[in-house]
């Protein structure tokens, strides 16, 4: 299956991608100007660890196009690294030196006057550390999701050993993490989140679950304190205007309806030009930009009278989903997808093959974020899962045998085993792109002018443009201010084996520069 070039002008029309940033001061160049990128795949499987969620792909694996060594991906990181300073540097972007302004490319200004009274750009750092928070699961329907933090507290120790984070003034430090569990409960996460502010005065706050995101990205901002890389898909963390100090280096929940809405399109003619669809989302704001997506797609497409949805929703804490999915069986469609995170990426396997829907529909997807925690695996899932579809986010799975070799992935591996962690944890391979991307953006903005500061922080970010070794060859890592505020905008397309315990790459997909920013209007559903 290709997404070819009409697909994504659809997808324009649908929802304003390639069209200027929303709220932007300036959108400079159009992110129209970035051709997709869609390559299609010829796979082979190779069997994955035992209880691993694995991908292979010709275009997956080791690739001539990327470094050889870490060696070479750490002179490439340093190249790229010294080219965002240069170009913040040249185009007089930065924190300005009265501490009033920190400014980025196309529009993109904090206002540090605003900030309340006693901030500092540099709370939570001393002259040897820097101290991270990070609230998260770990008990819980979505307790899978911890393993986020434990992968980042990996790669921070590894690159303690090799010297820490030293930065223009001189000051060399180590990150110090101080990790919460709030158990996707978003009534949980406010309290934890005043904790690690006001008592643990950290330097940045992480989050993770749209609910735990949404509930307190306003105080986070209005209180200037970095809320880096979300482990939200949610469309309302592109924010820069409104949310300067909230970013995410994840796949957005918009783009991955907007990619199965297309999948089906291009395949109606199996089913005679008319389809019939189904969906299990999460009754919670995530599902809520699921569906927002998929239905802004269909409105506009030319088959828009041809295919025929419903959705079922749940509730994120019921223990079971046997009523709704009884119900979308007896719609008996021909596309089945599930928006969801959590107990029911598995659950949903063991009711499909319990209620005929597993044989009976041709074309069935679980989430990325079904994805991420391996609710696939034979561990997990016996036999229920085979055929199922997803497009996770297009990330190197640290578990395969199809990554033996690679130099990113073995030397993950060894940095999780060396932190006590098991690397054939299915979230750990988000978990390291997360953390990477962290450390990056500790370098380029502890390399600017005044050394690592909160607001060097979110400069240095708002203008990544990195490569990024967990990422399939051909998906681009950036962001650029007011026009983009999306570091991750591509995926394979893959579809789960059982015989051989792996992913099979149907296609990579890129659309760099082609998501809106969204200011995330809760009353209403949807971006404002």
């Amino acid at each position: 299956m290709e997404i070819s070039a009409r697909v994504i002008v659809g997808l324009a029309l649908a929802v304003g991608l390639a069209l200027p940033a929303c709220g932007g001061d300036d959108p400079g160049e159009s992110a129209a100007s970035v051709p997709p990128t869609s390559t299609p795949s010829s796979s082979s499987a190779t069997t994955g660890a035992a209880g691993a969620s694995s991908t292979t792909s010709s275009s997956a694996g080791r690739s001539g196009d990327q470094p050889t060594s870490m060696q070479e991906w750490e002179a490439l990181w340093d190249e790229e690294r010294a080219a965002a300073v240069d170009r913040i540097e040249q185009n007089g972007w930065g924190t300005s030196a009265d501490g009033t302004r920190a400014v980025g490319p196309e529009g993109f200004v904090i206002d540090l006057g605003a900030c309340p009274e006693g901030w500092s750009d540099t709370e939570g750092l001393t002259d040897s550390s820097i101290k991270v928070g990070y609230v998260l699961a770990q008990s819980g329907p979505a307790a899978a999701g911890g393993g986020l933090a434990r992968a980042e507290d990996a790669l921070f120790q590894h690159y303690a050993s090799t010297g820490g984070y030293v930065d223009s003034e001189g000051k060399a430090r180590t990150v110090e993490m101080v990790v919460r569990d709030d158990a996707y409960d978003a009534a949980r996460t406010i309290p934890l989140v005043d904790e690690l502010i006001d008592s643990e005065k950290v330097f940045l706050v992480q989050t993770s679950g749209t609910p735990p995101t949404l509930r307190t990205y306003d105080k986070l901002n209005q209180r200037c304190i970095p809320q880096p890389l979300t482990g939200s898909g949610h469309s309302g963390m592109g924010d820069p205007v409104n949310h300067p100090w909230t970013t995410n280096a994840g796949f957005s929940y918009g783009t991955e309806a907007i990619i199965w809405a297309a999948f089906i399109e291009q395949r109606l003619d199996e089913f005679g030009g008319k389809a019939k669809v189904a969906f299990l989302k999460i009754n919670n704001e995530g599902g809520a930009a699921w569906e927002a997506a998929f239905e802004a797609y269909i409105d506009q497409s030319d088959h828009r009278d041809d295919i025929d949805y419903v959705f079922e929703s749940h509730e994120p804490t019921a223990a079971t989903i046997t009523e709704q999915m009884t119900t979308l069986a007896a719609f008996d469609p021909d596309f089945f997808f599930v928006a969801s995170t959590g107990t029911p990426c598995s659950q949903v396997l063991t009711e499909a093959a319990q209620n005929g829907m597993k044989e009976s529909v041709k074309y069935k997807f679980l989430a990325s974020t079904c994805k991420a925690t391996g609710s696939v695996t034979e561990e997990q899932a016996g036999d229920t899962s085979d055929g199922w579809w997803s497009a996770g986010g297009g990330g190197k799975d640290l578990a395969s045998p199809a990554f033996d070799g690679d130099p990113w992935v073995e030397a993950a591996r060894g940095w999780l085993s060396d932190a006590g962690h098991d690397y054939e944890e299915p979230i750990m391979s988000l978990g390291m792109s997360y953390a990477w991307t962290l450390h990056q953006g500790l370098m380029i903005g502890g390399a600017l002018p005044g050394g690592l500061t909160r607001s060097n922080l979110m400069i240095a970010l708002r203008t990544m443009d990195m490569t990024n070794p967990n990422l399939m060859p051909g998906i681009r890592f950036n962001m650029n201010g007011n026009a983009d505020a999306f570091l991750l905008e591509g995926s394979e397309i893959a579809r789960w084996s059982v015989d051989d315990q792996a992913w099979i790459v149907d296609e990579v997909i890129d659309l760099s520069g082609r998501t809106s920013n969204c200011a995330w209007d809760t009353s209403a559903g949807a971006c404002g």
